[in-house]
């Protein structure tokens, strides 16, 4: 059995109101023979639940020592949790819109190019959010090196979201390869239901099935997304807690 993604959930009290259960991306487990698949998935639970809760209590408090950190990257504090409750935005952009994201962050800037093509609807609400300051002095809360990295929620619990959410089902066939960039979604939600944390897959091809609202690519400082990816750590798994904090400073959103 095809093992797609695992849920993410906070203790009562940690999340703030409101709060989603994320299903994020997780690896695809159909390789395994069955017998080390089963026992693996059982010592992966228990890993994430450990995990979990480690990341549900995170918010403000200090960061890794910037010796650790790679050249291009500044040392910042851990982003303090924010709650957001807005009504969905009221236009949209026209499909087909050549539209950009700058994603300035503390270890430099990269750019996407948006797919208001196939993705008006996803496309309209990151544009929003991005104009709101949603994503203004968040992290990348997940980091899974050689697979995605992940940022985009406000609370800071993994768990956390913008107050709506839109649903957008990407083509099908969709395939998820190095540089797409799409939307996480939680658990109980059909196919390309968003809100505004997104992913970049780091990996060749993630494997993925075609349930994840597209947002565009990365197509140009691919380096800086390379270096966003060495803040992960491997020895926390599908989880993927970073070694050391990588804010998001801001994003514009520009026409081409």
């Amino acid at each position: 059995m095809t093992d797609h993604a695992h849920i993410l959930t906070c203790p009562s009290g940690l999340a703030t109101a409101g709060a989603w259960h994320l299903i994020y991306p997780a690896r695809p487990m159909w390789r395994m023979p069955i017998a080390r698949s089963r026992s693996l998935g059982a010592l992966l639970a228990l890993n994430l639940s450990a995990a979990a809760l480690a990341a549900c209590g995170a918010g403000g408090g200090s960061s890794t020592s910037s010796s650790a950190l790679p050249s291009g990257c500044q040392q910042v504090p851990r982003p303090k949790p924010k709650h957001v409750d807005l009504r969905p935005p009221s236009s949209r952009v026209a499909a087909g819109a050549n539209l950009t994201a700058r994603v300035n962050t503390s270890c430099g800037a990269f750019t996407i190019t948006l797919d208001a093509q196939d993705s008006p609807r996803t496309v309209s609400s990151f544009a929003y959010l991005a104009r709101k300051g949603v994503y203004d002095g968040t992290s990348f809360n997940r980091i899974v090196p050689h697979f995605v990295v992940q940022g985009g929620d406000p609370s800071e619990t993994g768990v956390g979201g913008p107050g709506y959410s839109v649903t957008e089902p990407p083509p099908p066939g969709t395939q998820y390869r190095r540089g797409t960039v799409a939307m996480a979604k939680a658990a109980v939600d059909p196919s390309g239901r968003s809100r505004s944390q997104f992913f970049i897959v780091t990996a060749a091809d993630a494997g993925l099935p075609p349930q994840y609202a597209l947002l565009g690519k990365v197509s140009s400082g691919w380096g800086v997304v390379t270096r966003i990816e060495g803040a992960g750590d491997p020895s926390t798994g599908q989880i993927g807690t970073p070694r050391y904090t990588v804010a998001i400073r801001g994003i514009t959103v520009r026409s081409r």
